[in-house]
């Protein structure tokens, strides 16, 4: 298993759990983190043992409290376009599905690396921002983007313009995350959930994944198009006519991932 400097990984049944470790950072992200995570996550979507993966924060104060200040500071703009922002691009791809567990601050790049997730569990004390505004910059890692198809416009002009945070509650009253746990709960509810999909059938679920996120990216038309392709593309699938069976004969449908 590959040792990395700023990131640990994990194993739960078919979950593979990625968590940022840089506690005294509050799990700030720097380029190579980034691209740590990138290497981890794109290692579990290979793995066909792992059918969904959790990604958290070490210590119980961040998710991620934004990236590092210190090193992007001073850096020119040819610098940031080399500095890796790639890896965002490679985090955006992966097929498997990406769980959030959110306690404590998950604010600019903490914020926009739970929003590449396709579900966000937060622990009641877990904060969301993007504060960038106050350093004279915005957010860069699809922040604006995915916030204004989830927020809204008006709430996404006020975190952004201003740097304010929201709690945990405000944004699931928005639904921007699935559910808020007691403190200190994330992880656990973040990997039942996970365990609850990793039963799905993986080819399918990969596929449903790829349907919803068209809806975000595409045209109705074109994510219309692209749904009905990937429904039938699942005909061609031994787990399609293994689940159909079991239905049909009222037994658990034993997946098999082909």
């Amino acid at each position: 298993m590959t040792n990395y400097q700023y990131i640990l990984i994990d194993r739960d049944e078919r979950v593979g759990i990625v968590t940022l470790n840089r506690p005294k950072e509050l799990n700030a992200l720097n380029f190579h983190l980034v691209s740590e995570l990138a290497d981890a996550l794109e290692a579990f979507d290979n793995d066909e043992e792992i059918r969904c993966i959790v990604i958290t924060g070490a210590g119980d104060r961040a998710f991620a409290a934004g990236a590092d200040i210190k090193e992007m500071s001073g850096k020119s703009p040819i610098d940031m376009m080399r500095g890796g922002f790639e890896s965002w691009n490679r985090i955006r791809r992966i097929q498997t599905p990406m769980i959030a567990a959110v306690g404590g601050y998950a604010l600019g790049g903490g914020c926009e690396l739970a929003m590449h997730c396709d579900m966000i569990i937060a622990s009641e004390n877990a904060r969301f921002g993007q504060p960038e505004i106050k350093l004279g910059v915005i957010p860069g890692a699809g922040g604006t983007q995915r916030l204004a198809r989830t927020f809204g416009k008006y709430r996404t002009m006020e975190m952004v313009l201003t740097g304010a945070n929201f709690t945990a509650q405000e944004m699931a009253d928005h639904a921007l995350v699935n559910r808020v746990v007691p403190k200190g709960e994330h992880l656990t509810e973040a990997i039942k959930l996970a365990k609850v999909v990793a039963a799905q059938p993986p080819v399918a679920v990969r596929l449903a994944k790829d349907a919803v996120n068209s809806a975000f990216e595409t045209t109705l038309e074109q994510g219309l198009a692209n749904e009905r392709k990937n429904f039938f593309l699942l005909f061609a699938t031994e787990d399609q006519s293994e689940g159909m069976k079991a239905f049909l004969e009222k037994r658990e449908a034993d997946f098999k991932g082909r």
